[in-house]
């Protein structure tokens, strides 16, 4: 046996515990460097992550403010309802994903089981309402309409319905008092998305995944001041999570109040008329097309002259903004936003574009005094004009002979305008520009605040349009392929249009200058446009920014914060030429177009200013515009498809002027009888306590008795363009509003 030699082995233990002493030492050093980096580099940020992961946050949501008529009478609160909700993580957790304990929730609540595992889906471009837009971290409403024994059911039986609750809630209530749905106005609630927290986190209002937020109207426009803050209480936990102390706590505090001035009462009457006159009209036979008028949507702004402050905002089709409490039902979103519906969601005053047809004369009267011309006139009144064989016809193809821009208002002349039109487009070089054409006719309309926003406090206000050469030109560059492309010499009308435009649609042509001069055209207005000028007239010449909040009020009352009135400028006409268009409107309501409307009306007490409109539309009949001031109040109305303004719009607003002044048929005045004959000024008075000593709501028209106590339980129908808002009255059973008001139910509808 051979022996090794001690010394031989040695060297190499040496070496290998040289090696692992290196490697130790590596070890310990990229350890060292690693708890350097953790504790001292960046110790605070983990630190600070660390205390965070033994955090819990329990939120309690603010109560949402309430938005008030001028008379501090609730039109958007809240009442407590038991409300049923579903945490999506708990059912998640479950081998079904909680479908069983979901079903067994529906026949508890007396609902169908799609319906309930439709509302906790989370909603993406794909999945159709009903869906979950909000966290879904935070519960998700099912209903907030359970009863005390069904709420009572599911907690006591709470080993059955794991991930559910029912607790009471302060819910959104769009209480319609007297029957004043204000739906468009007020708009409604949804839940906050992700990416909305998200967008929000750096600003001075960020939200909370519990938070509801407004998706048009005032909800929207005012959202930060009625939302509150919610309270946040955070308890440090274990890593068992049991609560081991609590860190901090933020209370709620209450969202303010939004008075507006918006009156219920004239808000009730001007939804009702408009509904009266839409109905009304599609009785009347139209001559041109060979069938009733459609009467489809309308709108009327009710606004004062000397702030701009809108007293009433109604659009036609509308729907009952309950719906969307809770979360909307798949059929009552279909209703609301499907083909057929008719967007009611829309609001047409400040959204509904169209022609203004002769409502925009008062623009061409001031533009031909700009550019030069006499209001006195003479002007001949012909039954027709004619341009290089091309005949445009009077109205009625009625002539008047001989007479002033002031007489051309009354009787509503289109030739007069035509020539006046016809010459200054010559002037301006025609066809072919000259460098610095002056374009009187487009340049006024810019100056009375057409083709952009009247800067009312609603959103998605749209601009309309004034077709002047620059839009021309862009216009032409946007759509010359589609037109060169469909465009068909000798082809059908539509055809040949398009042909036309392909070659020269960026052109000004005299046609297209002389129906711009009476409305026609590509002309594009809006009601709360039309208000806008004519509140100006009657107010002396100041454009005021429409305005429906009135003031901010905090929920003690202590607060106030008043929206004063602000103006965007002054319309492009001397007092003089003022005045004699004041005198020609009064003209058109005694002697001219709107004369047969006003028959009796107390003209020397309150004297009424008036201008009809009737604009033509291709494929479609003809649209209803009427316009009217007096010292106090500019109204406006207009019916898609509904006829002559005249004919169709004047005795609707007849009659709003009636309720506004106390005036009845015969023409005498009942001052008892009087809504509003002057704008309130005054704003409610809002307690310590939150209280609001508001008026009660009235009835328009009235009604017996036993007929307003039925109705009282009724909400608005969507059931097409009639539908409109119907009395709940000021209290009724509690209960039979909730279950008219039921997602997925029909209402039932007076008109």
């Amino acid at each position: 046996m051979t022996n090794i030699p001690e010394t031989g082995r040695t060297p190499r233990v040496q070496i290998r515990l040289v090696v692992i002493q290196i490697l130790v030492l590596s070890l310990l050093g990229t350890l060292g460097g690693r708890l350097w980096y953790l504790q001292i580099r960046n110790g605070d940020e983990y630190a600070k992550e660390a205390s965070g992961n033994h955090v819990q946050q329990v939120v309690s949501p603010a109560v949402r403010g309430s938005i008030l008529d001028a008379r501090g009478v609730p039109i958007a609160d809240n009442e407590t309802r038991l409300v049923v909700s579903a945490s999506r993580t708990d059912l998640l957790k479950m081998k079904d994903d909680g479908d069983a304990v979901l079903t067994k929730l529906a026949d508890v609540l007396g609902m169908k089981a799609s319906e309930v595992l439709d509302k906790v889906r989370l909603c993406d471009a794909k999945t159709p309402q009903p869906c979950w837009n909000g966290s879904p971290y935070q519960p998700i409403p099912i209903t907030d309409e359970a009863t005390p024994k069904q709420a009572l059911q599911i907690r006591e039986r709470a080993e059955d319905f794991p991930g559910i609750s029912a607790e009471p809630q302060a819910v959104r209530r769009y209480a319609a008092p007297g029957g004043a749905n204000t739906a468009q106005v007020l708009g409604y609630l949804s839940p906050v998305t992700d990416e909305e927290i998200t967008k929000a986190e750096d600003t001075d209002s960020p939200y909370l995944r519990s938070d509801q937020v407004g998706r048009s109207g005032l909800e929207r426009q005012y959202d930060k001041q009625l939302r509150g803050k919610a309270g946040v209480t955070r308890y440090e936990v274990d890593n068992l999570g049991r609560v081991i102390g609590q860190a901090e706590s933020d209370e709620a505090q209450p969202g303010a109040n939004v008075v507006t001035s918006i009156d219920s009462r004239v808000q009730r009457v001007a939804e009702y008329e408009l509904n009266e006159a839409m109905k009304d009209a599609r009785d009347v036979f139209d001559k041109n097309t060979g069938e009733k008028y459609k009467a489809d949507s309308g709108a009327v702004v009710v606004m004062e002259n000397k702030t701009g402050r809108v007293v009433s905002m109604a659009s036609n089709p509308s729907y009952d903004p309950n719906a969307w409490v809770g979360g909307i039902s798949g059929k009552d979103y279909t209703r609301l936003t499907g083909k057929e519906s008719n967007y009611p969601l829309l609001n047409r005053a400040i959204q509904g574009q169209s022609a203004p047809g002769s409502v925009f004369k008062v623009i061409s009267t001031a533009a031909a005094i700009q550019a030069g011309y006499s209001f006195n006139g003479p002007y001949q009144c012909g039954a027709s004009y004619s341009i290089g064989g091309q005949v445009f016809k009077n109205f009625e193809s009625k002539g008047y002979g001989p007479i002033s821009l002031g007489r051309a208002l009354e009787v509503s002349c289109d030739t007069v305008f035509y020539s006046l039109s016809h010459e200054q487009w010559k002037k301006d070089g025609g066809i072919k520009p000259k460098k610095n054409a002056k374009d009187w006719f487009y340049r006024t309309a810019h100056q009375f605040g057409l083709g952009k926003e009247t800067g009312i406090d609603l959103p998605n206000e749209v601009t309309g349009r004034v077709p002047d050469r620059k839009w021309k030109q862009d216009y032409w560059k946007a759509n010359k392929d589609a037109w060169c492309k469909y465009g068909k010499k000798g082809g059908s009308y539509a055809q040949q249009i398009a042909y036309e435009n392909c070659l020269e649609g960026n052109r000004m042509r005299a046609g297209d200058s002389v129906n711009y001069s009476i409305g026609q055209g590509d002309t594009l207005v809006t009601p709360i446009q039309m208000a806008t000028i004519y509140g100006a007239i009657a107010n002396g010449g100041t454009l005021y920014d429409p305005t429906v909040g009135k003031a901010i009020i905090s929920a003690d009352g202590k607060s106030v914060q008043e929206i004063e009135p602000k103006s965007h400028g002054k319309l492009p006409m001397t007092k003089t030429t003022r005045d004699a268009i004041d005198g020609a409107l009064e003209g058109v309501a005694t002697r001219g177009s709107a004369a047969w409307r006003f028959g009796g009306w107390p003209q020397d007490e309150i004297p009424m200013h008036a201008k009809t409109g009737t604009a033509e539309v291709y494929g479609k009949q003809t649209t209803s515009w009427f316009t009217t001031y007096t010292k106090e109040y500019t109204v406006v109305m207009t019916i898609s498809q509904g006829g002559t303004g005249s004919g169709a719009s004047a005795p609707a607003v007849r009659k709003i002027y009636n309720a506004l002044y106390g005036v009845s048929e015969d023409g005498k005045i009942d001052k008892k009888k009087a809504l509003l004959p002057t704008p309130q000024k005054s704003l409610p008075k809002i307690e310590k306590d939150g209280s609001i000593d508001a008026p009660k709501a009235e009835v328009y028209p009235p009604k017996k008795q036993e007929q307003a106590t039925e109705e009282g339980q009724q909400q608005v129908a969507y059931d097409g363009p009639a539908a409109t808002a119907v009395n709940r009255g000021a209290g009724g059973n509690r209960d039979a509003r909730r279950r008219s008001a039921r997602p997925g139910k029909r209402r039932r509808s007076l008109a």
